[in-house]
């Protein structure tokens, strides 16, 4: 599991260690992290070039000491100051006594830059001088190693409103930052230095987490005990929805699925294990309910969804019947059984009645403490809010999820997991991480070079990528 703090949970937690060791000595522990794996980065140090574009915070001060001990081990390392009469004052002695040199432009043999500008007490765009430093830099081909976050992108919300920096690497200490999660940093690095930190409520599940937590059967188990998934969904002009949805369903357990609506024939041509019938009044017991995937907005679906939304089991609501929530969130008002929405942005806004905007974390948690469900909020970062509760992120790194029908597919996977008796968070993510995986293997298959892919491909990987965690 990855936790991830805020700038003043990181504060607080620095505050006991900066008053029990001698001044400046967190800085230069921190600093020793960063020459570490800068070294990795280089492979080599003796020789290299370094720069380090220096603000007047201490992540300043962080870079210019790791590029001290850079120059101490062979380095030839130089510095710009965007504002030298802020500079760290103890860090810019030691830098010059080992023979660092100040400069104002970048030279041209330099081998790699250290982004040291903004720390994560620092907000809003880089301004035009370092600005026109990084476009040099972007240009020139040179890699960038940001100290703590990628400089001019906000360290919560991961939202960059003008230049700013997209590193190869960016090293942090102590704890992650939202923004590590929720932007593209490069590779991620984490230095411990020895912050007592304790579980955070943003976190982000690794394969052992979702492996730990996936339901695999055990010898006294039936088809009933692993959890009966019902789904309403499909309709005459979105059948495929319901095929699917269920099949995302019985790929990722072997219990038992139902289907109730109009696309029965189409979903047991697919899939002929499924129970199927037209009335969902007729369907029988389920464990849990996946409801709107192609389903439509007429009374035979307004019918589904209060049927779903009116029993005792936990309920998945995707597509067509947030449509309808958002008309009716009344819908919700007695409810006492788990509840997931599974919106896309726009879904979001009429949901919510605005846009998720730039802050994706704070607007996900602020519709689920509204609607006191559990909220999955689709996009390259997948964002789930418990109400009151723990957020989870799930980074995909790409989008190859962003295909037609994708979102079905997620919501069978999710009904699965709340049938199987998962916390709807928990469902949720790991539904988010198992679906993601599969994505990128199905972009990956066949041949090393990403494809296109698709719905149907990812379904059809689904137990690959299952097969890989368990």
């Amino acid at each position: 599991m990855r936790y991830f703090y805020t700038a003043d949970e990181i504060r607080s937690a620095e505050a006991p260690l900066l008053a029990s060791l001698p001044d400046g000595g967190l800085m230069r522990r921190a600093a020793f992290g960063l020459a570490t794996a800068i070294a990795r980065e280089l492979g080599s140090v003796s020789g290299r070039t370094l720069c380090a574009i220096v603000g007047s915070g201490d992540n300043g001060g962080d870079a210019l000491w790791a590029a001290t001990f850079l120059c101490r081990r062979g380095a030839g390392v130089t510095a710009i100051p965007l504002n030298p009469e802020r500079v760290h004052q103890k860090a810019l002695a030691a830098f010059r006594s080992c023979g660092g040199r100040i400069v104002e432009n970048l030279p041209a043999t330099t081998d790699l830059v250290i982004d040291g500008v903004v720390g994560i007490s620092g907000a809003g765009p880089l301004r035009a001088n370092a600005a026109e430093i990084f476009e040099a830099v972007r240009q020139a081909g040179i890699p960038v190693v940001s100290v703590d976050l990628p400089s001019g992108v906000d360290v919560q919300t991961g939202a960059a409103d003008g230049p700013h920096v997209t590193p190869a690497l960016t090293v942090t200490f102590g704890g992650l930052k939202p923004i590590h999660a929720l932007r593209d940093c490069g590779r991620v690095e984490l230095i411990d230095i020895g912050l007592d930190l304790p579980p955070s409520n943003l976190v982000a599940f690794d394969v052992g987490d979702v492996a730990a937590r996936w339901p695999v059967p055990g010898p006294q188990d039936d088809k009933y005990t692993q959890g009966v998934t019902g789904v309403l969904a499909g309709s005459a002009t979105y059948p495929g929805a319901a095929v699917l949805s269920t099949g995302a369903a019985v790929a990722v357990t072997s219990g038992m699925v139902r289907y109730a609506g109009s696309a029965g024939q189409q979903v047991l041509s697919r899939w002929p294990e499924v129970i199927a019938t037209t009335d969902h009044a007729m369907a029988g017991r389920v464990q849990a309910w996946v409801v709107g995937p192609g389903l439509g907005a007429d009374e035979t679906a307004f019918a589904a969804l209060r049927f779903a939304l009116d029993s005792d089991v936990p309920v998945i609501v995707d597509a067509d019947a947030l449509t309808m929530l958002a008309a009716h969130p009344d819908l919700l008002e007695n409810r006492r059984a788990p509840t997931v929405l599974t919106p896309h942005a726009g879904e979001f806004a009429r949901l919510a009645g605005s846009p998720p905007g730039a802050d994706r974390v704070g607007a996900t948690r602020r519709l689920a403490d509204q609607l006191g469900v559990t909220v999955l909020l689709k996009g390259n970062v997948t964002v789930v809010a418990e109400p009151e509760g723990t957020v989870y992120l799930n980074a995909t790194g790409q989008s190859w999820a962003a295909t037609a029908g994708s979102g079905d597919v997620l919501s069978g996977i999710v009904g699965a997991l709340l049938a199987a008796g998962l916390p709807p968070g928990e469902a949720a993510a790991a539904a988010a991480f198992v679906h993601a995986r599969a994505a990128d293997m199905s972009a990956c298959d066949p041949g090393p070079a990403p494809v296109p892919t698709s719905a149907s491909r990812i379904l059809a990987h689904l137990r690959t990528a299952l097969g890989s965690m368990l």
